[in-house]
């Protein structure tokens, strides 16, 4: 009985952990399961540009898969995941708090909030950052509270 108890806790336990890594790849902006159209998550902080990552270097974390230009970046990474994914999924920040809708990115228009990573949509002559940038504060709060209806 005890066997079977444990087995099925453990299914129960596998099949939540599934269900959590299906529920992120809906919700976030991947194209093949690959964030931030594969550029480095890490090169956002350390050295300040977007900068393209490898697929020979990569790291799978709940589902999603990160690219790296450096294995010391993938390292750091994989040490400390939340401190580098971006906010909202990937998404773009303004309209993540302008509208709550899930906008593509441009990966070369970021900027680091408290330690966060912010995209932001850039194409058209439309530089959402430059809007963000106006109203960073009531924007950052309605993303926050528009993105919790999108992934809980």
């Amino acid at each position: 009985m005890k066997k079977l108890t444990l087995f099925v806790l453990l299914f129960v336990s596998i099949a939540s952990f599934a269900q959590n890594d299906s529920k992120r790849i809906a919700q976030y902006n991947l194209e093949n399961k690959v964030a931030i159209l594969g550029y480095d998550p890490v090169a956002y902080f350390n050295v300040g540009k977007a900068v393209k990552g490898k697929k020979e270097i990569a790291a799978n974390y709940q589902g999603v898969i990160y690219k790296f230009s450096s294995n010391e970046n993938k390292d750091a990474f994989v040490k400390n995941p939340s401190k580098y994914e971006p906010q909202y999924g990937g998404w773009c920040a303004y309209a993540m708090g302008s509208a709550g809708e899930k906008v593509e990115i441009n990966p070369e228009t970021f900027k680091i909030i408290d330690g966060k990573l912010y995209l932001y949509y850039n194409a058209y002559l439309n530089n959402t950052l430059k809007s963000w940038n106006k109203d960073e504060s009531n924007l950052k709060s309605k993303a926050d509270n528009n993105w919790k209806k999108f992934y809980k």
